[in-house]
């Protein structure tokens, strides 16, 4: 079978990511920690394979992540917890707005970050 054919498998499991929901790689471009250049060569995993950046989503339709240790939400600096968790949260949420648009219109990929993550690649 082609890659292409493969779909996105997850680099951790090694299950297919089926969703954009489900997606850490897309979570990251959207939020702006991926370059849009580099988006077809990361790594894909589910949100659930990568809990440092799962912990921080606080969404009623996504069941809370808890990482224990040193990269816990718990034991890193409060504001940054906050700044994360709205971000990633954000995010979370965002990839469900594109879930539910893809379903009814084309959406150039340029459209999936959010709005202050676009500006900043315009403005580039």
């Amino acid at each position: 079978m082609a890659k292409c054919d493969e779909g996105y498998l997850c680099e951790v499991c090694g299950s297919e990511v089926e969703s954009i929901v489900d997606s850490d790689l897309y979570l990251r471009y959207v939020i702006g920690l991926l370059d849009p250049e580099t988006l077809h060569t990361s790594s894909e995993r589910h949100l659930r394979c990568n809990p440092q950046l799962a912990q921080f989503i606080c969404d009623p339709n996504f069941e809370r992540v808890v990482v224990d240790g040193d990269f816990g939400s718990s034991a890193l600096d409060p504001a940054f917890v906050r700044e994360r968790e709205a971000l990633a949260t954000r995010g979370f949420q965002r990839l469900r707005e594109i879930a539910d648009l893809l379903t009814r219109q084309e959406l150039s990929i340029l459209e999936y970050p959010l709005p202050e993550v676009r500006e900043a690649m315009e403005k580039g």
